[in-house]
């Protein structure tokens, strides 16, 4: 590795990021998919509105407990190894989903989607692999790519649930699994780029250079802030959660509002197409402009941009309570959200990394991942019973809590010169 030169690094940087957005494109299908029909399969097998939180809470246990795992194999074997391992479980996830709706199994679905929930911790790795090599001053740029990445796959994932269905009906493929035909595809190809493309590896390179005196500061790897770190998982896992739990029972709310405006049973075509659209612009605040945060992160500081982030989820959160009965109030509460989310957890894993050396990264991430994903299952699982104790702006006033416990907190992130 005494060869690389700056401007090599800089050449495997860019092919990097590249590899990982269209990985991202791709698994993006598959996770949109997910959150779209997830919670009406699990309504439909399971007979009770009050378990449909049980899908999303499915998806973020599994990359919850598949998080630290797969973050000590990418320390071992590299970043390609695992998130090939991901895609893998996630196409096997997405095949045991569609027999569970073909057998009417409501324990065989959860267990479906736990295992596409162990495939996404692979693409929340993703924007790690993109700091591995990147310069400090450009970090969250490169970080915030990858995660735009996601945009073109999340959002024509909800768009593909109407198409998906005429699709399925055709093959007879059992009701609300239909688009999973075209996640069980997008896996596949992630899976081939990934094991193919991504070489050299992002993460055994930035292993072997921080051994190296002369380039360790290249990548920013020499102090490290732990406070500031574990304030960093703080905001991100509870941004996360605060996005999973609203996010997870909006199918359902907006289910209960299309029956409530037709006076009767509405058609499954007007409800997947009033949560596909909705869930789509939701999904557009979350990536789209991920870019414009990255660079705000890099150039305002981490900080400031996670309080931003802030400022919109609370803005989300009170468009929920005060107007959360209107479809066009859900979808601008939605669109905040995702937006809110957007900032927050690109600057927080900006924030993960710059604070900890290249050696104590992987695993401060597969932490901040797991952590993210087990609080999201709870607040997903939980929000179930809150919309039905509740309503949904009772819903937003609970996750409020966590916005302004965040926003408290937030001077502990600060890293603080070295004297």
């Amino acid at each position: 590795m005494s060869a690389v030169t700056s401007d090599s690094l800089r050449a495997v940087q860019r092919r990097t990021v590249l590899v990982l957005s269209v990985g991202q494109v791709l698994g993006g299908i598959a996770f949109g998919a997910t959150v779209s029909l997830g919670a009406l399969l699990a309504a439909d097998l399971s007979g009770d509105d009050a378990l449909s939180g049980l899908a999303t809470a499915s998806v973020t246990l599994g990359a919850a407990a598949f998080a630290i795992p797969l973050a000590r194999f990418a320390a071992r074997r590299g970043r390609r190894l695992s998130l090939t391992a991901g895609n893998l479980l996630a196409l096997l996830g997405v095949g045991i989903v569609i027999l569970a709706a073909a057998l009417r199994m409501f324990p065989l679905l959860l267990v479906g989607i736990i295992m596409i929930g162990m495939g996404n911790a692979g693409n929340l790795q993703s924007r790690f692999a993109a700091t591995d090599l990147a310069a400090p001053e450009h970090r969250g740029r490169d970080l915030s790519i990858v995660v735009w990445s996601t945009t073109i796959g999340g959002v024509t994932g909800p768009l593909l649930l109407t198409p998906g269905e005429v699709l399925g009906q055709a093959i007879g493929m059992p009701p609300l699994t239909g688009s999973y035909l075209f996640s069980l595809v997008a896996q596949a190809a992630a899976l081939v780029l990934y094991l193919v493309a991504l070489r050299p590896d992002p993460l055994l390179t930035a292993l072997s250079l921080a051994a190296l005196p002369s380039k360790a500061a290249v990548l920013g790897a020499s102090v490290d802030h732990p406070v500031s770190a574990r304030f960093a998982v703080f905001a991100v896992s509870g941004s996360h959660a605060v996005m999973a739990s609203v996010m997870a029972m909006t199918p359902i709310h907006l289910s209960h509002m299309a029956h409530g405006a037709h006076g009767g049973a509405p058609s499954s075509a007007d409800v997947t197409l009033l949560v596909g659209v909705t869930i789509a612009l939701h999904v557009a605040g979350m990536y789209g402009l991920s870019p414009v945060f990255g660079i705000l992160a890099d150039r305002w500081g981490r900080v400031r941009v996670v309080l931003l982030g802030q400022a919109m989820l609370a803005a989300s959160l009170l468009t929920a309570i005060f107007a959360g009965e209107h479809a066009a109030g859900v979808m601008v509460a939605l669109v905040l959200l995702g937006l809110g989310w957007s900032a927050a957890t690109v600057a927080g894993a900006a924030l993960l990394t710059e604070s900890s050396t290249v050696e104590m990264r992987p695993r401060r991430q597969g932490v901040s991942d797991s952590l993210m994903s087990l609080t999201a299952a709870v607040g997903a699982a939980g929000a179930g019973i809150v919309l039905t104790e509740f309503g949904y702006g009772g819903l937003g006033a609970v996750a409020l809590v966590i916005v302004i416990a965040i926003t408290v907190l937030s001077p502990l992130g600060r890293i603080k010169a070295a004297v």
